[in-house]
Parts: C-alpha cells; structure tokens; sequence
C-alpha cells in the first residue's frame, strides 16, 4: 500500500477512526479499510491505499464523459483508479471498483506534465473517472491544484457521495463535473448500499459554481417509473433548467442481468424532460439525433455529433439565428 496521509478524518478512543469523508462514514479499527477499498487505518490515522495508483488512462473526447456543453469537440486525458464508496448491483466498471486490478504509479506532477504533453492534439486537461473518483479524493486535490496552476481543466465523473466539507475544499479546483443521479431514495438503498439525499446537496452545491450536467441510467423495473423520472426532472428544473441531462441507455452488467432499456423508455423520459429542461440527451445508442444540441429558443442546430462533433449554428457564442445566448462553454 502506498502510504499518503488522508484528510477527514476523526480518532475515537480506543484505536478506532472514523473516515468523515463521504456520507459511510466507515467506523474503522487498526489495519481495516474502508468501504471504498481507498482508505486504511494505521497507528491511529487514516491513509490512502491508492494515492497515485492509475488503472485506467486514456485520452478521450470530451463528449465521453458526458459533457456535450464544455469545449465540444476537445479531448481530455481520462485517469482512473480502484475503488468506489458505493455497492452498485449494475456497476458498469466494476472491474475496477470492485474487484482487484492491476495498477501503475503515477505522482501528481507526472499526470500533469502527460496532460501538458498531449495539448497539441487538442488535450484540455484532465478528468477523474472510471471508478469513483472522490475515493481518490487526495490525489485528485492534490493533482487539480498542480493542474490548475498550469492551465487545464478539471473534470469530475461521479456519484457526487461526499460529505459537504470535503467538496467545499474540493470545488474551487474543478471546472466541469458530470454527476451521476441513480433514481430514488429507496433505489440507492436496495441497489447502491446508499442514500439520496447527499447526491441532492452536492448537486445544489456545484450548480453555478462548475459546469455541471446529470446522467441518470435507466434501468428497466428499477428506476423507470414515470413518477421517479419526472421527481428527477424537476429537481433539476429548480435549479437550473440549462443544466444538461442524459439518460443513458442501461446494458446487462456485474450482478444485475434487467434487460436492455427499451427504445421506447428512453422516449419517453426524453419527452418528459424536454417539457421542463432546455437540454436532453440520450446515451448507449446509435441514433445520433438525440445527441445533437439545438437552440431552446428556436431550434437552431448548434451542435452535431455524429461520428466527428461540428460546431454549426453558432456566432460569437450566440445563435446565429435568433441571437440567445448558447449555454456552452467553446
């Protein structure tokens, strides 16, 4: 294990620590680990287990994450590590999260230095995802400061479970986060080992603080419900009907055999949310129309993303057609 000191963290009497990282709060005695697979227990404090440790390195377009507001057509370096702070039956990178998985050493300094090496092929910085990143959560501080100071962004994908503390710290150093919002309260109880309530406070957090945007991942007889969709859609609504919201296509993964989500209940939601939000996508399917951008005021196509992502009917970050403002960040 690598040994880095974590933050948040409290000692009790006897040898035990509480992790006040995320909402587990993981009550830990010597030599244990926490949930999330990321934290450990030595002589009283809590330490990181997989501070540089890197499963997953790619460089992607930034439309992967998804994030179809923020610099379209860039691509970002994607890193990844093991762990996650949830239980999630239909994990979609539970080798990663779950299981063991072979990993490589990669300091702070050395992400961003490779970040720095490949903005000549159009690199704007660097996103944490693959597992769930906030377990990372040293490193990434650590990583973003370093990043910021040379000029990229940083961008979260995750299941936005920490505590209010933490993020606070955390946001000044972020630019971009897509959050992950699973469906209600009592899914993330029967399904993640989790609540809803604190995914609710870190969206109210980041809104007009980073750029955000939602992926809700429909999953047929779990969290498809009509009344569970349109729960979602006016939280959203209420705070910010620009924020973006993709509702992405569910496939048979870890311990969760559901069938493919139906064309049709992706319809459906799409319809529901297009009455209260000015921009939603559908994701895992091939129909590139519903992945296109258009201008809420007019219907101006701004954004088109087949297999390459054209930036059309825009002007000086304006529709070009009627003159509204975009709601992108170009």
């Amino acid at each position: 294990m690598t040994k880095q000191q974590a933050s948040y963290f409290h000692s009790l009497p006897g040898g035990k620590v509480v992790c006040t990282l995320c909402p587990q709060a993981c009550l830990l005695q010597e030599g244990k680990t926490g949930l999330c697979r990321g934290r450990y227990v030595k002589k009283g404090k809590i330490y990181s287990s997989n501070y540089g440790r890197v499963s997953s390195l790619a460089l992607d377009p930034i439309e992967k994450k998804p994030l179809y507001h923020f610099y379209p057509g860039s691509l970002i370096l994607s890193v990844g590590t093991i762990g996650c702070n949830l239980a999630c039956k239909f994990c979609q990178n539970w080798q990663i999260a779950h299981e063991e998985a072979e990993a490589e050493e990669i300091s702070p300094e050395d992400l961003v230095s490779l970040a720095i090496r490949y903005q000549p092929e159009g690199n704007i910085g660097i996103a944490y995802t693959y597992s769930e990143p906030l377990v990372w959560y040293d490193y990434i501080l650590d990583t973003a400061r370093l990043g910021r100071e040379k000029g990229l962004k940083n961008i979260l994908v995750t299941n936005g479970y920490i505590n209010p503390k933490p993020l606070e710290e955390l946001i000044p150093y972020i630019d971009g986060v897509n959050l992950d919002i699973k469906g209600s309260d009592s899914f993330y109880e029967n399904n993640c080992g989790a609540r809803l309530e604190p995914v609710l406070n870190t969206a109210s957090k980041l809104v007009g603080r980073v750029h955000l945007e939602v992926t809700n991942l429909l999953i047929p007889g779990e969290n498809d419900r009509e009344e569970e969709i349109v729960d979602l859609i006016r939280f959203l609504a209420e705070l910010d009907k620009k924020i973006p919201l993709h509702f992405s296509r569910y496939f048979p993964q870890y311990r969760m055999t559901t069938s493919s989500t139906p064309m049709s209940k992706l319809k459906k939601a799409y319809t529901l949310a297009k009455e209260e939000l000015y921009y939603v996508y559908l994701g895992n399917i091939s129909d590139y129309r519903y992945s296109r951008t258009h201008c809420p005021e007019c219907g101006e196509l701004w954004v088109d993303r087949r297999m390459n992502v054209a930036i059309l009917g825009l002007k000086d970050g304006h529709c070009a057609a009627c003159g509204r403002e975009a709601d992108l960040i170009l």
